[in-house]
């Protein structure tokens, strides 16, 4: 097989390769990651103290650098006073996989340390609650006016040139107003992620509606369907499963708001559990409550790619039909053969007999 085949260049690959390159994807990080926290020549720049010796400023559990280190060392064995002694480690912020792995568990089980502090569960619930609004009512009217402008040439004119203009705009700029106007409590956070995902959503819903094939909508006018109604019989049954996908897409897209919108107003939700963690300097903590957010997303992406399918079930029998024509009939695959040109000096007779033939 030639190499782009086997890259996937314009084919699929096998569902057994994209399996071991899913797996490899998320292994090769972890694996990257194992060798900085546990092998101790590759980084480890600092040293934990076990033994302070006669340096004064040392202590028991204390990280100092390695060249601080061994500076007090020469000094020591130069004045022939205790030794101290220690072991390579990596800084308090990048904690090795295992103590994040343990986190998983931990966190749930910890109490917070004041009273009045949210549980790590109470805490993704709530981030839960304001991504799940927010991209609510971004939607109840992005989606209908992405149709719309990509549906209808007026509705694009009139709206999408100040929606490019304001999709520029970063969200987090507008925080003191939406507080000023929302208050502090949850509305402004919501307010943030609808400003972030709502303009976007407005213009890949209107790319996605223009990529309908003009031949149906000609076909509608022609057996004399109105304007309204090719939007709803035609437009829409159309381009649904892309409009879907890019719904998929823009949820992932508010998820990157929700610390920026959690810091608006009083800190909240899982933002609140990482920056009280952090404070604590228990960073195995932030690492596990990061992950928790991205296996989150990715679940629910997934789910959602699986819930596809069942609402639109012709979409994976033509993916399903035409990885079995691969597979049975390879021939379909091949690029089709041009005819061979005649010759204009022939003559039509000469011509004739040559397609007979033919």
């Amino acid at each position: 097989m030639a190499q782009h085949d086997w890259l996937g260049l314009k084919q699929e690959l096998p569902r057994r390769r994209q399996l071991q390159l899913t797996v490899l994807s998320f292994v090769l990080p972890l694996v990257l990651w194992c060798v900085v926290s546990y092998v101790p020549w590759v980084w480890h720049p600092l040293i934990h103290i076990t033994d302070p010796g006669a340096v004064d400023y040392f202590s028991e559990g204390l990280d100092i650098p390695r060249a601080d280190f061994y500076k007090e060392l020469a000094k020591a064995k130069a004045a022939g006073q205790a030794l101290p002694a220690g072991y390579l480690v990596n800084p308090v912020y990048l904690p090795a996989p295992h103590k994040v792995a343990c986190a998983f568990y931990t966190a749930f089980k910890t109490p917070p340390r004041l009273q009045d502090e949210p549980w790590l569960h109470q805490s993704l619930g709530h981030s839960i609650r304001t991504i799940f609004l927010g991209f609510l009512f971004s939607s109840l009217a992005g989606l209908p006016l992405g149709i719309l402008c990509g549906s209808f040439r007026f509705f694009s004119k009139l709206q999408e040139p100040f929606i490019e203009f304001f999709r520029y705009l970063p969200a987090p700029a507008f925080g003191a107003l939406c507080v000023a106007i929302l208050g502090i409590d949850d509305a402004p956070k919501i307010a943030i992620i609808v400003i972030g995902t709502f303009f976007q959503q407005v213009l890949v819903i209107s790319n996605s509606v223009r990529k309908v094939d003009p031949a149906l909508i000609e076909a509608a006018q022609t057996l004399g369907a109105s304007g309204w109604k090719i939007v709803r019989s035609v437009v829409i049954p159309a381009s649904i499963t892309d409009i879907y996908t890019d719904m998929r897409i823009l949820l992932g897209w508010a998820w990157t708001y929700l610390i920026v919108a959690e810091v608006v107003g009083t800190m909240s939700g899982i933002t609140l559990f990482i920056n009280q963690q952090a404070r604590y300097r228990n960073f195995d903590n932030v690492y596990a409550a990061i992950a928790m957010i991205g296996i989150i997303g990715l679940s629910t992406d997934m789910f959602l790619a699986w819930l596809g399918t069942i609402l639109f079930p012709w979409k994976r029998k033509n993916r399903r039909s035409l990885a079995l024509k691969r597979e049975w009939f390879p021939l379909f695959d091949r690029p089709p053969v041009k005819p061979k040109a005649i010759p204009k000096s022939e003559s039509e007779a000469h011509v004739a007999e040559r397609i007979e033939t033919a």
